[in-house]
C-alpha cells in the first residue's frame, strides 16, 4: 500500500479574508485551519493523502487572565514524499540443486553461512563445495578438454583461493597443466584423490561469495540423483528492505538512488536501491500470498541497508515491517511551525503570534515555504526556540 504524502503550497491568502460586521480596524488576521489529509483508495490499491481546501476560523482569544497555548519554533529538516510499506529480511532465496549422485551424509543448518572455498554438503562422505561464479558447471574440467568460459571460472577460483599460488596460472579460457596441478593442490586440502579434474557435481556455483542457508530441503541420509534436485535454499548474508510498488510508481526507485527506510519500533536507516525485478504469482517473492496483485507479475524493489546492526534489531525483534520513503521535496535546516500556527493577513501575506519572556502576543509577519506533516517551513523574524499561539 502506498501513501503519499504531498507538499502543500503557501495558500491563498485572498481566498482567506473574510468579511461582514465587526471587522476590526487595522490589520485583520484569520487563523487558517490545519491541512487535512484524508484516505482515498484507488483502483491500483494505492492510498493518496490529500488536503482539504485551506478555510479560516477567527483568531481564538485567550479568557482573560489564562495564557495562550504556544509551541517551540524548531529549526529541522522536513520533507515529503511517496511512503510505501515494505519488508525486511535477506532478500530473494536461490535454489540450489545437487548435479552429483549418492546418499546426503552431511547438511547445514539454517541460518548458517557458507563461503567460497567451504563445503555446502556432503554426498557419500565427500564434500561439495562452494565457488563463486555466473556459470553452473555442466561438464568434467580435466586437461585435453575444449576452450570455455567454464574453465575460466575455475582457474579464476583455484587463483583466488590460493591454490595457484607459485604456478604459471594465466585465467584464460584454456586448461593447461598449471590448472591440472593447481587442482591437485586443491584437492589434496580437502583429503579427495589428486585426480587433477573436476568432476560434475564436485563445485556448487553461485554469484556471491559468502551465502546464508535460508532452508534445507535435503533430509540426511536420502539420495541425490543428478538430476539437480534441490538441496538448500540460500540467500545473501546482508539484510535488505523490499517493496512493491505500483508500475507508475518504479521510475521514482532508479538503480543506486537513495531512499529513507523507517524501522518498526523508532529508527531510520538510509537505504540504497539495489535491484528491481519482478516475480511471477504463486513464486515465494513479498508479492505472493493473498491480495498480491490478482495474478499480475510484480516488480520488487531491494534495498541495501547501510545499517545492518539497526536493521537486525528489527528483524530480532519478529517485527520485519518497514516503511519506505522516497523524497521529491526537502528543506534542510529551516525554522518550522505546526500549521494551525499561521495567520492570513488580511492585507496579503501570512503571519504567526509570537510569545517572547512572557509578554503579550506579537504579530510577527512570515512567508511560508515547504509545506508537509502538518508542518510548516518560514522565515521572517524568528528564532528557534520561540513560542508561537497554536489552537488550545
Amino acid at each position: 500500500m502506498a501513501e503519499y504524502e504531498s507538499a502543500s503550497p503557501a495558500p491563498d491568502a485572498t481566498a482567506l479574508r473574510s468579511s461582514g460586521q465587526g471587522r476590526r480596524k487595522g490589520r485583520a488576521v484569520r487563523r487558517t485551519a490545519v491541512a487535512l489529509l484524508v484516505a482515498a483508495t484507488l483502483a491500483a490499491a494505492a492510498v493518496v493523502a490529500v488536503r482539504q481546501p485551506w478555510r479560516t476560523d477567527d483568531v481564538a482569544t485567550a479568557p482573560a487572565g489564562e495564557k495562550p497555548t504556544t509551541v517551540s519554533v524548531q529549526r529541522t529538516s522536513l520533507s515529503s514524499g511517496m511512503n510505501l510499506s515494505g519488508r525486511i529480511g535477506y532478500g530473494t532465496a536461490t535454489e540450489l540443486g545437487a548435479q552429483g549422485q549418492g546418499t546426503f551424509t552431511k547438511l547445514p543448518a539454517a541460518d548458517d553461512e557458507i563461503t567460497a572455498g567451504g563445503m555446502v554438503y556432503e554426498l557419500d562422505g565427500k564434500p561439495v563445495v562452494l565457488w563463486t561464479g555466473t556459470r553452473p558447471l555442466w561438464r568434467e574440467l580435466a586437461g585435453g578438454m575444449t576452450d570455455g568460459a567454464d574453465v575460466r571460472q575455475l582457474e579464476q577460483n583455484l587463483l583466488d583461493l590460493g591454490y595457484a599460488k607459485g604456478l604459471d596460472l594465466k585465467v584464460d579460457d584454456k586448461f593447461t597443466d598449471a590448472t591440472t596441478l593447481a587442482i591437485k593442490r586443491w584437492q589434496k586440502a580437502l583429503k579427495l584423490e589428486e585426480t587433477g579434474k573436476v568432476e560434475l557435481g564436485r563445485i556448487a556455483v553461485l554469484p556471491d561469495r559468502t551465502v546464508r542457508v535460508q532452508e534445507v530441503v535435503a533430509k540426511l541420509g536420502g539420495t541425490a540423483g543428478g538430476s539437480g534436485g534441490t538441496v538448500l535454499k540460500v540467500t545473501g548474508t546482508e539484510l535488505v528492505a523490499t517493496v512493491q510498488p505500483e508500475d507508475d510508481q518504479l521510475p521514482q526507485f532508479a538503480p543506486g538512488s537513495t531512499v529513507e527506510v523507517a524501522l518498526v519500533g523508532g529508527g531510520k536507516v538510509q537505504g540504497k536501491v539495489r535491484t528491481i525485478a519482478r516475480a511471477h504469482p504463486g513464486t515465494d517473492g513479498p508479492g505472493s500470498g493473498p491480495g498480491a496483485g490478482g495474478g499480475k507479475d510484480k516488480a520488487t524493489v531491494t534495498i541495501a541497508l547501510a545499517d545492518q546492526a539497526a536493521a537486525r534489531k528489527t528483524l530480532d525483534g519478529a517485527q520485519p515491517a518497514v516503511t519506505v520513503t522516497v523524497t521529491d521535496r526537502r528543506a534542510d535546516d529551516v525554522l518550522v511551525v505546526p500549521v494551525t500556527a499561521l495567520l492570513a493577513l488580511a492585507e496579503g501575506g501570512y503571519g504567526v503570534q509570537v510569545v517572547r519572556d512572557g509578554a503579550a502576543p506579537v504579530l510577527v509577519p512570515v512567508k511560508p515555504g515547504l509545506i508537509a506533516n502538518a508542518r510548516a517551513e518560514v522565515s521572517g523574524d524568528l528564532r528557534e526556540g520561540d513560542r508561537v499561539v497554536v489552537p488550545s
